[in-house]
């Protein structure tokens, strides 16, 4: 189900999915960002710049900075944005993305063994194809696809890994699908440069189902794999064609 979030003057959604889950856009502040809250700490796997690896969230917050953002201490920048803005450092993943926040997309499922909300800002510029050779660098640079993907139900650490698999595995699909190119090498980009992504479960036991896998033959990463295809897609084309 596609949500009408982040149109118009619409910035505050209420997720239908996981209750108690609420994704704003911070829009008047000076540092603009995306906040999700959590009704409670989730367990997490991230490659988050700020509250990666496995730790329980509360938040995820997604940072907008521009394309000159001074990359040379992301960790200390982030930790300093977190301060002011009262986030709790231990219990927040921060993201950062040059993508403008009005291009997110939110999608939300909900099945009988579990409910995903899926959250994505996307941008292509630095479009990518892993395993090709092509220029690396250094240093850290903001995010271009983020992805925050919140699942309410249960799932073993295992099975936490395969959804990010999968997840990965749908964003390179809807790449293809829409014909991005790695703007270095031609290929068929699976990625870009810089994407990151959050995986946040909430242990609900209420749906009776401990997930051990989340691949593509399960209902679970059928879920998964759709909601993150729509999302990725939504966000790349509302900022190819500027319409929001």
């Amino acid at each position: 189900m596609a949500v009408p979030f982040l149109k118009g003057n619409n910035h505050l959604y209420r997720s239908n999915t996981w209750p108690g889950v609420v994704v704003s856009l911070e829009s008047e502040l000076k540092q603009p960002h995306i906040r999700i809250s959590l009704p409670e700490q989730a367990a997490s796997i991230s490659s988050a710049i700020s509250g990666g690896g496995f730790v329980s969230l509360d938040h995820i917050v997604n940072r907008y900075v521009d394309k000159h953002y001074d990359c040379s201490d992301p960790v200390n920048d982030m930790s300093n944005f977190m301060a002011v803005h009262d986030y709790p450092a231990e219990s927040t993943a921060g993201l950062m993305t040059a993508v403008k926040l009005k291009y997110a997309s939110i999608r939300e499922e909900r099945s009988e063994q579990a409910s995903i909300l899926c959250c994505t800002t996307a941008g292509v510029g630095n479009a990518a194809c892993a395993g090709s050779s092509r220029t690396t660098f250094a240093a850290y640079q903001p995010g271009t696809i983020n992805i925050m993907l919140l699942i309410d139900g249960m799932m073993t650490p295992a099975c936490m890994v395969n959804a990010m698999l999968t997840a990965t595995e749908a964003k390179a699909a809807a790449l293809h699908d829409l014909g991005v190119k790695d703007h270095e090498t031609g290929a068929v980009a699976t990625g870009t440069t810089t994407d990151a992504m959050v995986l946040g479960v909430s242990g609900n036991t209420a749906y009776g189902v401990n997930h051990h896998y989340a691949g593509t033959a399960t209902d679970l990463g059928g879920m998964i794999g759709r909601l993150v295809y729509e999302s990725v897609t939504e966000s790349i084309v509302s900022e190819r064609e500027g319409r929001i």
